[in-house]
């Protein structure tokens, strides 16, 4: 199988060395930037090009793995490929690639950072296609990448997508908040490590609103007075924080 990888970011990165690893012949990677493209295919020994029309028409799978706005751009240009073309995308539906005869989605659910390396072994796959036999193709693809893979549609995939902005992009920029606050007081974010893997390790086997603690949850008025007061010249920290506490409140009622 020839394999074409169109994107360097996060997503592709991961993706393309995953199945290089796995024996997956990718012989060409594409960027807007060549600088990029020619990074990540010296990994995976392909060859790279920032031009869209010479992308080679000759392979059994596109994997699309750009950012969602640009996704209707690049199926443009790939209209007379005959390979299976698929993107990476949880928001975007599948019928955004239906100019195409083959087609699907591989969604890996899953965030991603160039500088962490990342099992794919233990990464759910989201996977859909337009026909019996390019989900058969994609189901082969997917397998051997990962253990869980699961058949998703693009209506179920939008809700794990959004699900996923909440379990982790939200979660991390209250991560990035706690910096500030530890910051602007003189204070370590490395103290709060601890309490931050301890949080994520309990929701691994209870759910989540089973071990919720703090002072919202226990109704403690004084000292959530206590800590806006501390808020007084961070504002917009000061209503994330009645926001999230509010929310709180009305879920443990």
């Amino acid at each position: 199988m020839k394999v074409v990888c169109i994107g360097s970011g996060n997503v592709a990165t991961h993706l393309a060395n995953a199945l290089k690893a796995k024996g997956v012949n990718l012989i060409q990677v594409w960027s807007r930037d060549l600088t990029n493209a020619s990074e990540l295919a010296k990994s995976i020994n392909a060859a790279a090009t920032s031009n869209l029309d010479e992308i080679d028409r000759s392979a059994d799978l596109y994997i699309i793995a750009v950012k969602d706005d640009a996704i209707p751009t690049i199926t443009e240009n790939l209209k007379d490929v005959n390979g299976l073309v698929v993107h990476t995308s949880g928001a975007t539906p599948i019928d955004t690639l239906s100019a195409h005869r083959n087609y699907g989605v591989l969604y890996p659910l899953q965030t991603f950072s160039k500088a962490k390396s990342i099992d794919f072994v233990d990464v759910p796959l989201c996977i859909e296609a337009n026909n019996a036999h390019s989900l058969e193709l994609l189901k082969k693809v997917a397998n051997k990448l990962s253990s869980p893979v699961y058949e998703v549609n693009s209506e179920k995939r939008k809700i794990l997508h959004l699900a996923a902005v909440f379990a982790c992009n939200f979660v991390n920029h209250l991560y990035v908040l706690s910096d500030k606050v530890v910051e602007h007081f003189g204070l370590d974010f490395e103290i709060l490590k601890p309490l931050i893997m301890e949080t994520a390790l309990k929701v691994q086997s209870e759910l989540p609103i089973n071990v919720q603690t703090g002072p919202a949850v226990r109704n403690d008025e004084q000292t959530m007075i206590k800590h806006q007061d501390l808020l007084s010249d961070m504002p917009e920290l000061k209503e994330i924080y009645q926001t999230l506490s509010k929310s709180i409140k009305k879920t443990h009622l």
